[in-house]
């Protein structure tokens, strides 16, 4: 028995060595063109949840199709925005330096291929194109003769880009559907404000390298104090409305998702710090990543559970 166990343990010794020599240096998804690739994973797929949210608050039934669509439209124009070698990202997102921005640039055309195509088989021309052109003018900028216009300039501009071009598009495409223009509009306002928001949030970790890559941002410009009291004032009236508009049968009782919303969030404002982001504690270092990237996932599965 006990040259049994000898033996046993040698083996695994053998084992664990040997695979240790074959995957020596092989981390494929370590790599900067994978991590470029699938950097905007998570925030494609929060959108595409976001735009489920948006036809339940207009009454509409489940279209999964469209919601993959959006999604793919959104992973194809942020990864394009990280492939084009932004200045800032050299600091920011350091981890991407050294990625293939062919290999990024090829999967954004594959997946905005698919999301369009899906879109124009609904009859819906505008709003693929929408998110994809501001996009690039968003990373490129336009030059017209002597004149140069890029929109991630200036403190608040690119967040209400953000939140202009995405609660734009997610109205678009519910617009399709929903014939009611108050309701509409009513959604591109909660998607407007709430994404200018989550963009300011993300912007608190990014003061640094959107210095030196001259963009003003809110927390760079007002601070993060001040930045916060702004956030939190826009969140606190923005749920108002939403509630008013319950109330009025602009929009379906989806308290929910309301609630959920609004108190995870005015919390997650309150107690959030760019500070976060380099805690040794892991809950810190997730905290915001969690809050604005998981918080339709979590509010749709809290809804269904309920439900039942």
């Amino acid at each position: 028995m006990s040259l049994c166990y000898n033996g046993l343990v040698i083996f695994h010794e053998i084992v664990i060595t040997y695979q240790v020599k074959i995957f020596s240096g092989v981390t494929l998804f370590e790599t900067p063109t994978m991590r470029l690739l699938n950097s905007s994973t998570v925030v494609a797929i929060a959108g595409g949840l976001r735009l489920n949210i948006a036809f339940l608050l207009a009454g509409l039934g489940m279209r999964i199709p469209e919601y993959c669509a959006f999604a793919l439209i959104i992973y194809a124009t942020y990864t394009l925005d990280r492939a084009l070698d932004c200045r800032e990202d050299a600091i920011n997102k350091s981890e991407l330096i050294g990625a293939n921005g062919n290999i990024g640039i090829l999967a954004c055309a594959v997946a905005f291929f698919i999301g369009t195509i899906i879109l124009l088989h609904d009859g819906i021309f505008l709003a693929p194109f929408f998110p994809f052109i501001i996009g690039y003018i968003y990373t490129h900028g336009i030059r017209i003769g002597p004149y140069a216009l890029r929109l991630k300039g200036g403190a608040g501009v690119k967040n209400a880009i953000i939140g202009l071009t995405w609660g734009g598009t997610i109205a678009l495409i519910v617009s399709h559907w929903c014939n009611a223009v108050t309701t509409v509009l009513i959604i591109f306002l909660f998607y407007g404000i709430k994404l200018f928001i989550t963009s300011c949030i993300n912007d608190f970790k990014d003061v640094r390298g959107d210095l030196a890559a001259g963009i003003r941002t809110l927390p760079a410009t007002l601070g993060e104090g001040t930045t916060k009291k702004v956030l939190i004032l826009m969140h606190v009236s923005l749920h108002a409305v939403m509630v008013y508009t319950v109330f009025i049968h602009l929009i379906a009782d989806e308290w929910v998702i309301l609630v959920y919303s609004f108190v995870v969030n005015l919390v997650f404002l309150m107690v959030y710090s760019a500070s976060f982001e380099k805690s040794p504690h892991l809950i810190l270092r997730r905290m915001r990543w969690f809050v604005i990237y998981w918080e339709s996932a979590i509010s749709l599965l809290l809804r269904a559970g309920l439900a039942n």
